[in-house]
């Protein structure tokens, strides 16, 4: 399709007559009415019909001129020689540089565009502004992305509450529809003044994770890391993939600020990454969002290869004494304190963990029931809905497909295991210093990545293929649940170092 396509055919009407004798006469030039077609300029007569989009062709007295299309303007200069106006344009990218304006139309190089009736031009637009023109193979690839994560979440239960909104927000992102410089149709999730893009607000200025967290912490029970807190340590070990990946990504060529976006993707936990990404590289949201969410989905696929490399069979049978039982008391005192100690090391972390700690005493304080069944049902739910659906938006093909994308997949998916290894060698590291039934079973250390509660069902579910009746899901949520609080931490951390 020719570059000259998408310009719109120009009316002239010149008081008293078509003449355009001399200079003086292009003073009654004043405006026309256009039609778009694809292989050129349409010139239309039939002036008294107006419609939206037909624009206009102005000449200025310094012999420059605008052609606005309304899905394009091109700018050059004219003149005019033995009543005929030539024009010239600027745009270097047209395969002609040259057109000329006559009373019977508009030519350009050597042929010259007649008359379409209202109902033809009106098809042609039709045309134009379907997704068959617009559509690329970058579209038709992103389309099936999103299939395949609704696949994944339907078929084998991979995350169906993330992956379901993402995957159709993928499609919706990539219907292809007429996009130029411009022009705005207020479409697109990138187009201002679009639903989607008042949407995508809450994910470009953090609003959404702080919710999510504040659902976490309503649904939370931290009750196996308070009445066994040396487990917190494996939260906190697991997160050394965000800093290994931070300097993988700095070696592979992206910013300080961009590297720190992206080594969050080893915390596995998708709220997170949005909120630093959103403060330090809003231009890879999109990209970070859907590698976080991603990685998380697939924790069953991902940890259990390398929970059976570094854990040995005996270790995996190691039995763990139950947890203690936890009072009220602590429950209740542990959110106030845990939000002291950890907003104190890292401020920069408060939105996010001020909500999840103010969500878990909505929860066990026992006196603001309405507000906790609210915070982790019908809010964390609609949040959810529409950041999945954004996030899923975000990767407009022309936006996504590109390298750096390639490689923070790469990043995330180093950054995953590296955190998952972290946790599994140091629970073995743990258990060199602990004696008897004090011994902790290494397994749970892959649950120190902060996908909740998945990787903790992945630790039971390894557990009792080696002995059946060893169940260590409680025990798992103890890493599980510090690795949200390590997660939160490391990103404020990264914050404040690269603000």
């Amino acid at each position: 399709m020719k570059k000259l396509c998408l310009v719109i055919l120009t009316f002239v009407f010149l008081l008293g007559s078509y003449s355009f004798a001399s200079t003086s006469q292009t003073d009654n030039i004043t405006k026309g009415k256009w039609v778009n077609k694809s292989d050129g300029y349409k010139l239309r007569k039939d002036s008294d019909e107006t419609v939206e989009r037909y624009k206009s062709i102005k000449f200025q007295e310094d012999r420059t001129f605008v052609l606005d299309s309304v899905k394009m303007k091109y700018s050059g200069q004219w003149t005019l020689e033995n009543n005929v106006i030539s024009l010239e344009f600027n745009d270097h990218s047209l395969n002609t540089k040259v057109g000329s304006l006559t009373p019977e139309g508009i030519k350009i190089g050597k042929d010259l565009y007649s008359n379409y009736s209202g109902a033809v031009a009106g098809l042609m637009n039709f045309y134009e502004f379907t997704g068959i023109p617009n559509a690329t193979l970058g579209h038709l690839i992103m389309v099936i992305i999103g299939i395949f994560f609704i696949f994944l979440a339907i078929r084998y239960n991979y995350e169906p509450l993330l992956l379901i909104p993402i995957g159709f927000g993928i499609i919706i992102g990539n219907i292809p529809f007429f996009q130029a410089e411009g022009f705005n149709l207020k479409l697109g999730i990138y187009e201002e003044g679009s639903v989607l893009n008042y949407l995508y607000f809450g994910v470009r200025q953090g609003i959404y994770p702080p919710l999510i967290f504040l659902g976490i912490g309503a649904m939370t029970d931290f009750s196996s890391l308070i009445s066994n807190p040396k487990l917190m340590i494996l939260g906190a070990a697991a997160q050394i993939g965000i800093f290994l990946t931070f300097l993988g990504a700095l070696v592979l060529g992206f910013t300080p600020a961009e590297a720190g976006a992206i080594g969050i993707i080893g915390g596995a936990d998708g709220p997170t990454a949005i909120f630093l990404s959103s403060k330090l590289a809003p231009h890879l949201i999109g990209s970070i969002a859907i590698a976080a969410y991603s990685y998380m989905a697939l924790v069953p696929i991902i940890q259990p290869p390398f929970m059976k490399l570094l854990i040995t069979k005996k270790e995996r049978l190691i039995r763990m004494k139950p947890p203690r039982a936890v009072s009220k008391l602590e429950k209740i005192m542990f959110p106030i304190v845990g939000l002291l100690l950890t907003a104190y090391i890292s401020p920069s972390s408060l939105p996010l963990l001020g909500m999840l700690f103010f969500g878990n005493l909505l929860k066990e304080s026992t006196v603001t029931k309405r507000l906790a069944d609210t915070a982790s049902n019908a809010l964390i739910d609609i949040v959810t809905i529409l950041l999945g659906i954004t996030v899923g938006a975000s990767t407009q093909a022309d936006v996504f497909l590109t390298s750096k994308s390639l490689m923070i997949f790469g990043l995330g998916a180093l950054s995953f295991i590296i955190a998952t290894c972290g946790g599994l060698l140091f629970a073995k590291l743990m258990n060199v210093f602990l004696k008897g039934d004090n011994k902790i079973n290494p397994l749970i250390g892959a649950a120190g990545v902060s996908a909740v509660p998945d990787s903790a069902r992945v630790v039971q579910h390894e557990g009792l293929k080696a002995d059946p009746t060893n169940h260590l899901l409680m025990h798992a949520m103890a890493p599980n649940v510090s690795g949200v609080i390590g997660s939160a931490v490391g990103a404020g951390i990264l914050l404040s170092f690269l603000m």
